[in-house]
């Protein structure tokens, strides 16, 4: 019986982390449509204030967005780069 190699050992747990990694887009879509749901009720509410409200939501977004952001490039990074192959 064959055992593992320390490569395929470090790639499969690389490949496991961008995975997690990746997941992390879930709560960011979910916090992003969140955010609109509750701007479209604001809006409903005040209508004189869509532009505050408008601005605010897109700046909140685009916090939320790097969550996502961050967890693809750790994501490609695992992958692509393997920076845990060097330590073998």
């Amino acid at each position: 019986m064959q055992g593992i190699t320390s490569e395929a050992f470090v790639l499969g747990c690389s490949a496991i982390g961008a995975g997690i990694a990746v997941i992390s887009g879930i709560g960011t879509g979910i916090g992003q449509g969140i955010a609109a749901g509750y701007a479209a009720e604001a809006v409903g509410r005040q209508p004189e204030a869509k532009g505050d409200i408008t601005s605010t939501m897109l700046l909140g977004q685009a916090v939320a967005e790097t969550t996502g952001i961050y967890g693809l490039v750790i994501a490609i990074i695992l992958l692509f780069v393997q920076p845990l192959m060097g330590a073998l």
